[in-house]
């Protein structure tokens, strides 16, 4: 309850000065993130941490010492979340993660800085993380870095995850590509902007860390939309059933048939008859499976590697991954669905005093577990 009040208190504040225009409120906020960052201190040793740039976009890369029995390691290119507008790879949060990881798995960690909101707006965060990834994966950078070409996976939590599931897609059907990864490991992943009434949107619509109105404020400021379309959205008026552009894509996201009846409970979809088209017009990376890969084709999740998806009870965005694991399980690929009913949106970075809870301890622990018996 304290964290909500004060991330409230926070918000209340950014806003008020965005409306005063003296700064964009995203901005004024990640300033605060960053400042608070900078009173929290964690050891890098021994792993080795390098900034660096690849092909035009900023990375952080933690190295583990070298082992005499293990001349080749393992690889995790991360993607951090923060709705596509906050955080950052050199924050001690994800610098505290990625850190573990490339303790626990011995493995080298290629944690993304793509560019944030209101810098850029899609399609650019999801360039970002794609160049970066691509360059990752050339023979020769492995090379330079220890890395065995056939033991990497691509990861990333929240708005993270989303581009890590889109990246992924994009590495799948690219012909010329000589090295793919190996596994896909996605945390409490956004999916979608096609159904903000799926019965987790429902359930958790006013549970903190991530209320529903936040979320759809976040995808509105991806798109560089108008918040006045909010409440549009809300109800769904962008995916009525008179929207033709939506037509295509209302049978890959049928949360009736892809969820199972514990999550399902007692909720009805929300399906307007008569909608408005134009939000779709306006605003048509809505239905663009680079932003929603939750809606892509079942030939492009064919080829997707083997997967896993952690999701929280307490998550506006548990059946964002609920679906997408049954989709690629239905499309033929392995996934591994690791969920936790008394976990909450976010969890897995707030490991660091003063914000260490055990939710974070224990879906950390699950999550690199699975990475180290799979990658």
């Amino acid at each position: 309850m304290l964290l909500d009040a004060t991330f409230r208190a926070v918000q209340q504040t950014c806003h008020l000065i965005h409306y005063l225009r003296l700064s964009h409120h995203l901005i004024v906020l990640n300033y605060l993130i960053c400042t608070f960052d900078k009173l929290k201190s964690v050891s890098s040793e021994p792993i080795n941490i390098t900034d660096v740039v690849f092909d035009g976009v900023e990375v952080r890369v933690f190295e583990p010492p070298a082992k005499q029995d293990e001349p080749l390691k393992r690889s995790v290119v991360y993607i951090h979340g923060g709705g596509w507008a906050l955080a950052s790879a050199r924050t001690s949060l994800y610098n505290n993660l990625c850190r573990i990881m490339a303790e626990s798995l011995n493995a080298v960690v290629v944690s993304i800085e793509y560019r944030l909101v209101p810098e850029v707006c899609f399609p650019e965060q999801f360039h970002d993380a794609l160049r970066a990834t691509k360059h990752f994966l050339q023979p020769g950078v492995l090379a330079e870095y220890s890395v065995d070409p056939n033991r990497i996976a691509i990861s990333g939590d929240s708005a993270g995850g989303n581009l890590a599931a889109a990246v992924c897609q994009q590495l799948s059907k690219d012909e010329h590509l000589i090295i793919r990864p190996k596994l896909q490991a996605l945390i409490y992943p956004v999916l979608q902007a096609f159904d903000f009434n799926t019965p987790s949107y429902q359930q958790n619509m006013n549970m903190p860390v991530l209320p529903r109105y936040v979320m759809i404020n976040y995808w509105i400021d991806y798109f560089n939309g108008n918040y006045d379309l909010a409440h549009s959205l809300l109800i769904n008026n962008h995916t009525a059933l008179d929207v033709h552009q939506a037509l295509t894509f209302r049978g890959r996201l049928n949360w009736t048939s892809l969820l199972p009846s514990s999550f399902k409970k007692n909720y009805k979809p929300v399906v307007q008859t008569t909608g408005n088209a134009e939000i779709i017009q306006e605003i048509p990376a809505l239905l663009d499976v680079r932003a929603v890969p939750l809606l892509a084709e079942n030939e492009t999740l064919q080829l997707q590697p083997k997967t896993y998806i952690l999701t929280c009870e307490n998550d506006v965005l548990r059946d964002d991954g609920v679906m997408y694991a049954k989709r690629l399980e239905n499309a033929g690929v392995e996934v591994t669905l690791d969920h936790f009913d008394d976990c909450f949106h976010g969890c897995m970075i707030f490991t660091i005093w003063p914000t260490d809870f055990s939710a974070g301890i224990q879906t950390r622990n699950s999550y690199i577990k699975w990475l180290d018996e799979n990658l």
